[in-house]
């Protein structure tokens, strides 16, 4: 069991939702274990982006973007809704079919780097 931390972003997003849903959006993250990651299937993906290794996890209708530190800690850099990165493909003219390569592309890292500000 890892410990969960938040970005400030992450938070925000969170805090949208009510405490019901909370709970239940934040339970796949919270009860992954180190094979999980070893060898991550769907809804679990892995890939890296400047150096850096990074998690993507879909629950429900978010996705969480997360990095593991010191091997005790998943922190959650990211969480966007469904609604939002389908609206990021649209806007950008990306196959929704192709999500998955989104996320090496550089637009859509400027686009969750501004989520932060």
């Amino acid at each position: 069991m890892y410990q969960v931390t938040f970005s400030e972003q992450s938070m925000r997003e969170l805090n949208k939702l009510d405490k019901l849903l909370q709970l239940e959006v934040i339970e796949p993250i919270s009860s992954l274990k180190p094979a999980d990651l070893e060898h991550p299937r769907e809804p679990l993906g892995h890939f890296s982006r400047a150096g850096q290794s990074l998690y993507r996890l879909r629950s429900g209708d978010h996705r969480f973007y997360f990095e593991v530190r010191d091997g005790t800690t998943l922190h959650v850099v990211y969480i966007l809704h469904r609604n939002s990165l389908e609206d990021f493909l649209l806007r950008n003219k990306l196959p929704v079919s192709e999500s998955q390569l989104v996320e090496q592309h550089s637009k859509f890292w400027k686009y969750l780097e501004s989520l932060t500000k």
